[in-house]
């Protein structure tokens, strides 16, 4: 299928899905109509009938963005959380947290930290940290939407500024395309103290979880939380689960350990670091060089296997039921895959089809942008980008190449400040749309609603956006002095957080929620 440029036109599958979502609160639906919304587009602007044109190409369009590799990593990860529920390994690993751990602070922090060391995959990242961590912050009362948040805060955030990540090689070979860079991976470590939304969202979460410093929708949630509700969505298919009572520590950790060292050693291992090639030899070209989730198929079936080898052998579950186990935490995973095959198939209506990234280029390269406001405009223009197609990679895949050459003719002496720009925009769009795998991840993982992930975290990730904003403009008229950017975001961050939480606090008060 050959795209065709629509104009503004291409705007309109991404604005109908995600406002239908924010309305409706149901994904499903407004994601199929913003598919279909796009398609017929694409059917009456090339000629097709506009409905056979719009169902084949539909259709279509989805078999080719579907990703197996990660559906069979949700099913494996899917099958793991069930299989060592059932063999007691979540109820001691609950029971041993909440000794070590002993206030809801302690608990929140953990969750951050776990968050923060697994630095390779955002996938693996959200679906980890909420299978370990579920059943220590239900003790604590802490909200399924707070374990989201900070999931999804301290994943692509973490992934954009680790040197050795999945992330940091789409990145590296959107710079090497552009031929600018001698190193893409010196480019890409330069970029890093300028990724403002990044670290802000790190300290933002710090904060949070030291303070309790929440507001809005957030704070609500955390109210109910107090009062017994959670807002857990994933209870019920565990509630007539038979759960060992011989299960151990060690029958959680274990697996989650295999789970990491078996995904590590996989994406070494496709990257080239054991092959034939010594320019994949180090351990950084072999991460640039992997496709991260061929990998995690791996991990997650090898990780399976070890708690076969666990579980069954000692009578924890027989083979019958663990069996029945891995069918029920396949099941499991089904809402996700379809929302998840929903959204890359809206991003490839957007992008492959309808041009969107060029209409948005398209409109920049004809303003006149003064150089010191290039690396604020950039931003803006990635978060409205990602927003729009829920896709991060997707994103700065299309502005890199502009933003190069762009920034090279303006203002040479901020095209690092301007790279970290798209990088922090892309984060910050794909952080809070609804239709971001990502962020459908962390709603999965944390077991919590979806809509209400997205409700709870936007102004969240809204108010370090603004922050972050800010700080482009300032380094833009400093000529990138990291320092005094990252000061001022960081000042009026934490002063924004305070005064919002004490505005949010007394409206509660005030209505008795408190």
């Amino acid at each position: 299928m050959e795209s065709v440029y629509v104009g503004w036109l291409s705007l309109v599958p991404p604005v109908i899905a995600i406002g239908l979502a924010l309305l409706t609160k149901e994904v499903i639906s407004s994601l199929m109509v913003g598919i279909l919304s796009g398609t017929l587009i694409y059917s009456l602007t090339i000629g097709l009938n506009p409905i056979v044109g719009t169902t084949e190409t539909t259709f279509s369009l989805m078999a080719s963005k579907i990703d197996m590799n990660i559906l069979l990593f949700l099913a494996f990860l899917g099958a793991l959380v069930v299989v060592v529920t059932m063999a007691g390994g979540s109820r001691a690993y609950g029971r041993w947290a909440s000794q070590k751990l002993k206030s809801k602070r302690g608990v929140q922090f953990a969750t951050g930290a776990l968050g923060v060391l697994i630095f390779i995959d955002d996938y693996f990242n959200c679906l980890t940290v909420g299978t370990v961590m579920k059943p220590v912050t239900d003790k604590y009362n802490i909200s399924r939407a707070k374990l989201a948040y900070i999931i999804d805060a301290t994943a692509a955030p973490i992934c954009i500024i680790a040197p050795i990540s999945s992330w940091a090689a789409a990145v590296g070979s959107s710079l090497q395309a552009t031929g600018s860079f001698e190193s893409d991976l010196a480019a890409f470590v330069a970029t890093i103290p300028y990724n403002l939304y990044a670290l802000l969202s790190i300290v933002m979460v710090i904060a949070v979880c030291a303070f309790n410093l929440d507001f809005g929708p957030m704070e609500h949630a955390e109210l109910k939380a107090a009062k017994g509700d959670i807002g857990a969505v994933d209870a019920s298919s565990n509630d007539n689960m038979r759960v060992s009572s011989k299960g151990t520590v060690l029958d959680m950790i274990i697996p989650v350990i295999a789970l990491i060292i078996f995904s590590v050693l996989a994406m070494l291992h496709n990257g080239g670091y054991w092959g034939e090639d010594p320019a994949y030899h180090s351990m950084a070209a072999a991460f640039g060089n992997c496709v991260a989730a061929e990998a995690l198929v791996v991990g997650g079936f090898g990780a399976l296997v070890v708690a076969f080898l666990m579980f069954v052998p000692r009578g924890l579950i027989n083979f019958r039921d663990f069996m029945g186990g891995v069918g029920e935490g396949v099941k499991s995973m089904v809402p996700a895959d379809i929302i998840l095959v929903l959204a890359w198939t809206i991003s490839g209506v957007c992008r492959d089809l309808l041009q969107t990234g060029e209409f948005v280029s398209e409109v920049v390269t004809k303003s006149n942008v003064p150089g010191a406001l290039l690396p604020a405009i950039v931003f803006v223009i990635a978060a409205f980008l990602s927003f729009s197609m829920g896709t991060a990679w997707g994103t700065f895949g299309i502005l890199i190449p502009i933003v190069v050459p762009a920034c090279e003719a303006i203002a040479p002496q901020l095209l690092v400040v301007t790279l970290s720009a798209t990088l922090a925009g892309s984060v910050f769009g794909d952080h809070c749309s609804p239709i971001s795998d990502t962020t459908i991840l962390s709603s999965t993982g944390a077991g919590c609603d979806h809509i209400q992930h997205v409700s709870t975290q936007m102004l969240y990730a809204i108010l370090v956006a603004a922050c972050c904003f800010v700080g482009y403009l300032v380094a833009g008229f400093t000529n990138a002095n990291a320092f005094i950017s990252f000061g001022a975001a960081v000042v009026l961050l934490l002063v924004a957080l305070v005064f919002l939480h004490k505005r949010s606090l007394a409206n509660a008060i005030a209505k008795g929620e408190v």
